[in-house]
């Protein structure tokens, strides 16, 4: 007997979103339900594709299905928090674009509601179910790299927004910016992989015009045990984009590049690419599991909040 399709809606069909959507099609247990977004055009795209998902302009109606179980959030972060809310409130679960909220009290609200309300609740980190990940986290746990010494991550972006991401708030300093939108999946990667980060000391510099987002940063902090942590950011450079997420220990050195390169160093040899054949695993999969009442992987709203008080800190040094 086969089982119930869970249905879905989405909210907010940025890049992002549309990506998120193709990924739930490719399973056949969720069914798209409902799609909802501000701009109308964006919707047209999808009705022709979708032809039985119903199109909202309010994310209230969409909620008012009760037969969607689950429920993505990918609008602007300034209004993660109402919208997820309301998702809370009318027990659906909810999987929410990065970081949780806008400020650290909002996310704070949120994961505890959450919580409260005993939805299945989960972040959009994509690295934490990546084979890159898992193996670069095993290395460093089973002593390969001998004692950590330090761990730096460096972002450089030849221009920001990137020619995919251009929307009225992205460059924004009240919302956007390569802090927000790249740096919380590198601070769950350190917060899953040695612990939490602290004595945050950042100096964040900004172009002329306020209402523009970052264009540099630098950060100094300290995990457990003293070992020191250093993030780099800059955009608008001659240069290809490109990621660095580099582990230093007494015997070698680990290098996650680009989001899914692993070189592995060590003093008699410059540098070996890792050739990774395990599958990636599905953050979908996870939560089609979680929801059917297994055991299963999701990255809580609780480390969304753990991760939002470092971007805070970070932002406000």
């Amino acid at each position: 007997m086969l089982r119930e399709k869970i249905k879905v809606g989405l909210i907010g069909m940025g890049a992002v979103g549309e990506r998120i959507l193709r990924q739930f099609r490719q399973h056949e247990e969720f069914e798209i339900a409902a799609l909802c977004d501000r701009n109308a055009e964006r919707l047209d795209k999808f009705k022709v594709e979708l032809p039985d998902a119903v199109i909202h302009s309010n994310h209230l109606d969409l909620l008012k299905d009760e037969t969607i179980k689950l429920v993505y959030l990918g609008v602007p972060p300034k209004i993660h928090h109402s919208i997820s809310m309301d998702i809370i409130k009318s027990g659906k679960h909810l999987l929410c674009e990065k970081p949780l909220a806008n400020s650290i009290e909002e996310a704070k609200e949120m994961y505890e509601a959450a919580e409260n309300t005993g939805i299945i609740h989960a972040m959009n980190f994509p690295m934490a179910y990546s084979p890159a990940y898992k193996m670069f986290r095993e290395k460093i746990h089973n002593g390969e790299l001998g004692e950590i010494k330090k761990v730096e991550l460096n972002l450089q972006f030849t221009q920001w927004p990137r020619e995919w991401q251009q929307n009225d708030w992205i460059s924004s300093r009240e919302q956007g910016g390569f802090i927000r939108e790249v740096a919380p999946h590198f601070i769950h990667m350190i917060h899953d992989t040695f612990g939490e980060l602290g004595n945050v000391r950042s100096f964040v510099e900004y172009p002329n015009d306020e209402h523009l987002c970052e264009t540099s940063f630098t950060t100094s902090l300290k995990l457990p045990g003293g070992i020191p942590v250093l993030l780099n950011g800059i955009a608008g450079i001659g240069q290809k984009e490109h990621l660095s997420f580099k582990v230093f220990g007494e015997k070698g050195t680990l290098d996650m590049q680009n989001w899914s390169v692993l070189v592995q160093s060590s003093s008699e040899n410059s540098g070996e690419i890792i050739r990774l054949d395990e599958p990636e695993n599905s953050l979908h999969t996870e939560l089609l599991k979680a929801i059917r009442g297994d055991n299963a992987l999701l990255v809580s709203f609780k480390e969304g909040y753990e991760v939002q008080n470092v971007l805070e800190k970070i932002l406000s040094s």
